[in-house]
């Protein structure tokens, strides 16, 4: 279990500590999902088709599920201050680089070198963000945290996006560099100094993945998150071929699913605190019904935009997996922490992989929605599997 400090201990402020890794997950946030918007504007650039250009996305995506386990097993003995900064200085530099890419194979390794930080930062961030409050607001601290990564889909990937249609498709991947380095100059700054905890190693750290409970607890994410990014990433077909929006209405009811994901981190993990497993039960009940009601809602733009809102809400299951992890890791948390962003971007492969499946099966634009109750149902039954084996990682932090 995640022990907290021992009473009476002096802690570091937590508000600028957390304002200053929420930056560095805004960046992380806006480049993530930014290029999927910059997409068109680079393949044009570099005389490459659209299914072509999709490689560099998903070469980003490769970057995080093999950067998170090797990063912060090779970084066990680092100060988590000096590994925060380290990680995000080569965030930055190879996002700067990407803005330099001469060419589609240069593009396609720079992506793929700039995801690797990225499970490993948000996995040592969120073991220093709650080294900073009390047990009982564990969940709210890696909330606060995450709140960046959302914000970014609200205000950073659409003016990243402005960058690249104003300007140039380079312009959003220098925005985000500058964003990395203004992370490594707050965190150097305002985090403590924490030395790695006493028998910190690799050979520790890889004991995580003796642990049951926490393959479990990544396959919660990898299978259950998997329904929400079967829904985002068709959502802006669906408006265009179902509902009949406009092209210049989809962007607000993009930045509606990103207010979803906001509002869910900030109040589901004050829930989370109180009873952190009943909480990701309801998540992914929710989730399993928001999913299941997109093909009704899909027909007016009022209805889809409120639909997709509660969807984007369910994204806060993230927040709890993380600290849940924490947990069953007992020794080796670190690790388990980063894994747990490498399970999500397996959930962002799962999910589309079977909405378009589903889509090119001839069951319509809208049937992601029934995959994605699939999938969050599916994810329900692997937590209460989890709960059966191990009826005593079932607790609040304050019990």
């Amino acid at each position: 279990m995640f022990q907290p400090s021992p009473a009476g201990a002096v802690r570091t402020p937590a508000g600028p500590v957390l304002f200053a890794l929420a930056i560095g997950a805004f960046a992380i946030g806006t480049t993530e999902f930014a290029t999927m918007s910059l997409l068109p504007y680079f393949a044009r650039d570099l005389g490459i088709d659209a299914p072509t250009a999709g490689r560099v996305i998903s070469a980003y995506a490769l970057g995080v599920v093999v950067g998170a386990p090797l990063l912060t097993v090779l970084a066990a003995r680092m100060a988590r201050r000096t590994l925060l900064v380290a990680l995000m200085g080569v965030f930055a530099l190879f996002n700067g680089l990407c803005a330099f890419a001469p060419s589609y194979g240069w593009l396609l390794a720079l992506r793929f070198l700039s995801g690797l930080p990225h499970g490993a930062y948000f996995g040592i961030g969120a073991l220093m963000a709650v080294s900073l409050v009390p047990q009982d607001k564990r969940n709210q601290a890696v909330g606060r945290m995450f709140l960046g990564l959302t914000v970014a889909t609200i205000v950073g990937v659409p003016f990243a996006n402005w960058l690249g249609h104003a300007l140039d498709w380079r312009w959003g991947f220098a925005l985000v560099s500058l964003a990395g380095l203004l992370t490594m100059g707050l965190v150097a700054w305002l985090a403590p100094h924490s030395p790695p905890a006493p028998g910190a190693s690799p050979w520790r750290e890889l004991g995580a993945l003796r642990q049951p409970q926490v393959w479990l607890t990544l396959a919660v994410g990898a299978i259950g998150f998997g329904g929400l990014f079967a829904v985002y990433t068709y959502l802006a077909d669906v408006l265009l071929e179902v509902t009949g929006v406009t092209p210049d209405a989809v962007p607000p009811v993009l930045a509606v699913f990103g207010v979803g994901l906001t509002v869910g981190n900030i109040l589901v993990p004050w829930l989370a605190d109180r009873a952190p497993m009943p909480t990701a039960a309801g998540l992914l009940l929710w989730s399993a019904a928001m999913t299941a009601l997109f093909p009704l809602a899909a027909g007016n733009v009022w209805t889809l935009s409120a639909n997709v809102f509660f969807i984007g809400f369910g994204g806060a299951l993230g927040t709890i997996l993380q600290t849940r992890l924490m947990d069953v890791a007992r020794h080796a948390q670190g690790l388990a922490a980063a894994l747990n962003h490498s399970a999500f971007n397996f959930a962002n492969a799962l999910g589309p992989l079977l909405g378009g499946l589903a889509i090119a099966g001839g069951h319509g634009w809208t049937s992601p929605g029934w995959v994605g109750t699939g999938l969050s149902l599916a994810g329900l039954a692997i937590l209460c599997l989890s709960l059966w084996m191990s009826p005593d990682t079932d607790q609040s932090p304050a019990d």
